[in-house]
């Protein structure tokens, strides 16, 4: 699988924020991943153990199908070309303590293999984007299971937002946010992310 940038929203919704023991945004939080953390459907999220806990967050990815600048809510849909289920993997423990240090966590995030993502599937058979169902489990168990519906800023907020400050471009993702229940990632584990009418992306994980 091949990518522009991967810009990730952060605490996009209020149970999540809650659960990590932060505020809500005022505005949408932004950072970015790198085309190279980009894996598919059964590839191996490789997790290296010296980093401690590795979370699983499902979410929804809008991919871009023009070029975008300072693009109008009112019109924002039109720039998504297809939708995916989007697993941002993380490196809890390295965030935490970047955090902590106010230092910039970008290496808990941009890890190789930390961006699993389903086949692309067109826009326009998706449904509402505001209102899908969201659901991950490991090893066949429930984790983490919510709706778009509770999405802080929606996807065209989003869109809106992120085009005033950097230029989004034919096959960039956006991922989305990811709803209450993170938790971590084992050795030999199986992750599935899904989302109604989008699809499902499953991967096993290897510490290495």
């Amino acid at each position: 699988m091949s990518c522009g940038k991967i810009v990730c929203i952060g605490q996009n919704y209020r149970a999540h924020a809650r659960e990590m023991e932060l505020e809500a945004p005022a505005e949408p939080v932004i950072f970015l991943k790198p085309s190279t953390a980009l894996i598919a459907d059964g590839d191996v999220i490789e997790a290296p153990a010296g980093l401690g806990r590795v979370d699983h967050e499902v979410e929804l990815a809008l991919i871009i199908g023009k070029k975008a600048r300072k693009v109008a809510e009112s019109e924002a849909l039109s720039y998504v070309s297809e939708v995916a289920v989007f697993n941002d993997v993380t490196a809890r423990d390295v965030q935490s303590a970047a955090r902590t240090a106010g230092l910039p966590w970008a290496l808990s995030k941009g890890l190789d293999t930390f961006a699993p993502m389903s086949r692309p599937v067109p826009v326009s058979e998706a449904g509402d984007l505001r209102s899908l169902r969201l659901e991950l489990r490991v090893n066949g168990e429930v984790r983490q299971s919510g709706s778009t519906s509770n999405m802080i800023f929606g996807p065209e907020r989003l869109i809106a937002y992120i085009s005033k400050y950097m230029t989004l471009e034919p096959g960039d993702i956006i991922a989305t946010g990811t709803p209450e229940g993170v938790g971590p990632l084992n050795d030999g584990d199986v992750v599935e992310a899904g989302i109604e009418g989008v699809g499902k992306v499953s991967n096993r994980v290897r510490r290495i």
